[in-house]
């Protein structure tokens, strides 16, 4: 089965220019905590409600602060023409949840999450990769 099968499509998309009190307005209303971070259709990086604690709260950025102040900028994607595996050891490897999806001509196209994976395989896989990614360090 391939990644495009199973990945959410309807992804709702942050601006560079979004400042962080919107996006996270947007993730409280829409109850998500991840958002990929797009121009025009490229992904420039993505940002989650601990970026916006972590990275901004923590240290003081006042709520008008552009997404880009918080925002993860080396983002690990996926084709959509991938097998689910490769979403998996994706995750597991790098201790992730949710993955953008390009297509091969890398714009954006979806997002898939571990829940999205854990209908679709193995319990074994979906169980080790959770494992993995959930180990600390």
């Amino acid at each position: 089965m391939k990644i495009r099968d199973v990945m959410s499509k309807d992804v709702q998309v942050a601006r560079p220019t979004d400042t962080l009190q919107d996006v996270a307005a947007r993730m409280a209303s829409g109850d998500f905590g991840f958002i990929p971070v797009a121009e025009t259709d490229r992904l420039v990086g993505t940002l989650t409600d601990r970026d916006i604690v972590v990275r901004a709260v923590a240290k003081g950025l006042a709520p008008t602060s552009a997404v880009t102040d918080a925002m993860t900028t080396t983002v690990v994607t996926v084709l959509d023409s991938d097998d689910l595996k490769v979403a998996l050891d994706a995750m597991g490897g790098g201790k992730i949840r949710r993955l953008p999806v390009v297509d091969k001509h890398d714009r954006l196209v979806g997002v898939i999450s571990l829940g999205d994976l854990s209908t679709r395989v193995k319990e074994k896989y979906a169980g080790e990769t959770l494992e993995t990614i959930s180990k600390p360090g």
